[in-house]
């Protein structure tokens, strides 16, 4: 493994609510490494997003710390939006309605680039259209969003991120509002993004399926904590964690008929409130595997062969 581009380190963020707080993100930690794709899954709700605009820099982690290049991020330098851009769930509202495609991308490669002439500036945004199968380009500069289907949008949001030549794309559920015929071109395009540029991206989704066919590694959160990760394959062919199970369970896989679900659909119950979370492993309520330690004390990160982790006493005590 080559040293990350970007890190978080038991990044924990909490929202205040009322007299309240909301514990959205818990002591997470994470890697991003160039060339490789990790998707972070779980159920709505679990901090998946609360994580990436933590990564993007929305806004500053409660305690634990985001690392660019292996060095300590504070503030909001504009160095650290060249190298990390976040691709929104929904393109529409990712793009001013008032201005054209030309506008959107030109603005970028002026913020970010010392542009000399009208010449080069039209150069670079007809490069960009090109990098995104947008073409030809002169059918698309002069439209405004909404004269664009949801697919050709995000291809302009991914544009517009890799108008300055970032290192790390953070994708939150980036296909999820597209239509089920054009999200397998939205993936290829991602994966040739990662090939051609040596990209990190962080790929935030609920569909196993989708992660399956993307990533390289998988990362696993619940109710804003972490509790599972490693190498596809490994998590999908043998989850650890009773949750991760659940997840993968719930994916339709014709291959999995013969295989026994531990978990019965009516008896799971709803995920827990973020305001007043049940101590000890958040998923115990849930599991049918729950022990009395389970429901006090908060399982510790147990590292495993290959590269996997889990949150989880069944592994500890295995």
């Amino acid at each position: 493994m080559s040293q990350p581009v970007l890190e978080a380190r038991a990044v924990s963020k909490h929202f205040p609510a009322g007299r309240s707080t909301v514990r959205a993100v818990e002591d997470a930690t994470l890697a991003l490494q160039p060339g490789r794709i990790v998707a972070l899954v779980g159920e709505s709700g679990s901090g998946k997003t609360t994580l990436a605009r933590l990564l993007a820099r929305f806004y500053p982690p409660t305690s634990g710390e985001i690392r660019l290049h292996g060095e300590t991020v504070k503030g909001k330098p504009r160095a650290y939006y060249s190298d990390v851009q976040l691709i929104f769930q929904d393109p529409f509202g990712s793009l001013n309605p008032l201005h054209r495609v030309r506008y959107n991308l030109e603005r970028a490669v002026k913020l970010h680039h010392a542009v000399r002439s009208r010449a080069e500036l039209d150069q670079k945004v007809t490069e960009l259209l090109e990098r995104v199968s947008l073409t030809p380009t002169e059918q698309y500069l002069d439209k405004f969003p909404h004269e664009l289907s949801g697919g050709q949008r995000q291809r302009v949001v991914i544009a517009r991120a890799l108008a300055v030549e970032p290192k790390v794309l953070l994708g939150d559920e980036p296909i999820s509002m597209l239509d089920v015929s054009i999200r397998l071109e939205m993936l290829n395009l991602l994966d040739r993004l990662r090939t051609e540029d040596g990209l990190a991206l962080l790929y935030i989704t609920h569909d196993i399926a989708s992660a399956r066919y993307l990533c390289d590694d998988i990362v696993v959160m619940y109710a804003g904590r972490m509790v599972e990760g490693g190498l596809k394959e490994d998590v999908i062919a043998n989850p650890l964690h009773p949750y991760t199970q659940l997840l993968i369970d719930s994916s339709p896989d014709p291959e999995r008929r013969d295989r026994p679900n531990l978990f019965d659909a009516e008896d799971l119950g709803e995920p827990p409130s973020l305001i007043d979370p049940p101590a000890g492993c958040r998923f115990h309520p849930r599991c049918p595997f729950a022990m009395n330690k389970c429901r006090t004390e908060t399982p510790p990160r147990t590292e495993l062969p290959e590269g996997r982790w889990t949150h989880c006493w069944l592994q500890e005590n295995a």
